[in-house]
């Protein structure tokens, strides 16, 4: 059986790092990027079988941004995307309520960082169908 293929978009290294030891050690094979451009290049090499995606990158709206882009996008449309951001804090904006919104967050499941590993581990396995 093949494993599933995770894409983190984050640009902090210790959080992506974090996250892919925990991935890996549940067989998923997972790959990284540090910025929307870097996040487009991976996935036209290898398109995942979900997203992990932050908030704030190289400008406060970047997730948003990509996460709008794919959805528009017939080709990366249906790839599930987590939105795993700390800047529901600082914003005061409830990403929870708001996650799938198609105009605003077109997102299919979010949580709030630090996120532990069994809760991280769930709702990747739910948004890919699969139990953990």
């Amino acid at each position: 059986m093949e494993k599933a293929t995770v894409l983190i978009v984050d640009d902090d290294p210790d959080i992506t790092e974090a996250m892919k030891v925990v991935l890996e050690h549940k067989n998923y094979a997972v790959n990284s990027a540090g910025s929307v451009e870097q996040a487009m290049d991976s996935l036209r090499k290898k398109r995942p079988d979900v997203m992990i995606l932050d908030v704030m990158m190289e400008t406060p709206h970047d997730g948003f941004i990509l996460a709008r882009q794919l959805k528009q996008d017939d080709r990366y449309k249906d790839i599930p995307i987590l939105m795993l951001t700390g800047v529901q804090d600082k914003m005061g904006i409830d990403f929870e309520s708001a996650a799938g919104d198609e105009t605003w967050l077109p997102v299919d499941g979010y949580l709030a960082k630090p996120v532990k590993p069994d809760i991280l581990l769930k709702k990747l396995g739910s948004l890919l169908k699969k139990p953990q």
